[in-house]
């Protein structure tokens, strides 16, 4: 089976949608098909990553082109992520996607709808969406939304009639890492304690989220025993700032970046302090407690579900942290308060969605 995936990285889309694909097409792989990627070479793209990982990337350049928000059907806060109109990017495409003729396009981008698809169509034998919207068209076999509180309803009049909806976080794309680390991640959580922090706002954070957080743990009354870690990109802009912050932390911090072992680090702490999006599956699966901080609008539906479901505790903007973080760990500190928090977690996600995925590409590609 041959799959290409397109999808981008950069300082304005950030992560998510990136490593997700990859998590897919390790998968994939391990099933013995055959994984390409198309990124567009944005600031902050991750094209290096993508090939070190063993994956082809056909990169396209973001050089000469304009009027990028006139694009029907397309909000325009997401228009300019693509760095082209979906005409242009699919011309770039079409050659790329005519030689190999895939058995599957992944598509995993806000900017792009069924006329981009539509347009494609006859390049691919199938096409999976992973979106988390709703908000504009496709044309599919299968489309994937992993949020919770999603439901089919979502997409009504959005999909065609025999596109099959995999909706919820049954269907979360998490690295095997993650169901291998759950029993002993929930295990540990038997009992409350608060002696290891981790923070993780995403491989960018823009905002300088992290910095926030540091700065208002200073007024927090932690365990005299408590550490901190950092977790960041190489290439996120603030990175040099919080290490010299993290230097003059009350309690022992140290900053990683490009950890290669996320799993290990989120399972050996007592609380993550973290953005929302694609790694709060990964939190819940482990049962780790959160206080959760939403960075982008796309993020606040699917944090109030997980408020709402007892499995974190929500800021819902970064301008918030210096208040609204020292009010949560307060209240976190009452007995048992973490303990209820990872059991709401640790049935919001099992961590075995991709392998659902997966089997349901390859049922369809028989």
């Amino acid at each position: 089976m041959k799959v290409v995936f397109r999808a981008d990285a950069s300082l304005q889309i950030g992560s998510g949608h990136v490593m997700r694909c990859l998590t897919l097409a390790d998968a994939l792989k391990a099933e013995g098909a055959e994984c390409h990627f198309i990124c567009r070479e944005h600031p902050g793209h991750l094209l290096d990553l993508i090939r070190s990982k063993g994956f082809t990337v056909h990169s396209l350049s973001t050089g000469g082109f304009s009027r990028l928000q006139d694009q029907v059907g397309i909000q325009p806060a997401y228009a300019g992520w693509l760095g082209a109109t979906q005409a242009q990017d699919s011309a770039s495409c079409s050659e790329i996607l005519e030689r190999m003729a895939p058995d599957w396009l992944v598509v995993d981008h806000y900017a792009l709808d069924v006329e981009w698809e539509s347009s494609l169509r006859k390049n691919f034998s199938r096409l999976l969406v992973i979106d988390d919207l709703a908000n504009r068209r496709h044309e599919c076999e299968i489309l994937l939304d992993q949020n919770l509180g999603h439901a089919n309803s979502d997409y009504a009049g959005l999909v065609n009639a025999n596109c099959d909806l995999l909706i919820g976080t049954q269907y979360a794309l998490l690295r095997p890492e993650f169901a291998s680390l759950r029993e002993v991640s929930l295990d540990r959580r038997r009992t409350s304690q608060l002696q290891h922090i981790l923070i993780t706002m995403g491989g960018v954070d823009q905002f300088n989220a992290t910095g926030a957080t540091l700065e208002a743990l200073k007024s927090c009354s932690l365990p005299r025993d408590c550490s901190i870690s950092v977790i960041m990109g190489l290439k996120a802009p603030f990175l040099t700032d919080v290490i010299g912050l993290a230097m003059h932390m009350p309690w022992p911090t140290k900053v990683f970046s490009n950890v290669a072992d996320m799993g290990e680090r989120m399972a050996s702490a007592d609380l993550v302090i973290g953005a929302a999006g694609s790694t709060s599956w990964e939190r819940c699966c482990l049962g780790v407690p959160t206080i959760m901080v939403v960075l982008a609008d796309n993020q606040i539906s699917g944090g109030c579900a997980l408020r709402q479901s007892g499995s974190v505790m929500l800021i819902e903007h970064a301008s918030e942290i210096p208040e609204q973080l020292p009010a949560a760990m307060l209240s976190l500190s009452f007995d048992g308060a973490l303990k209820k928090m990872s059991e709401s977690a640790s049935k919001v996600v099992d961590g075995l969605g991709v392998q659902r995925v997966v089997r349901k590409m390859s049922f369809d590609n028989e």
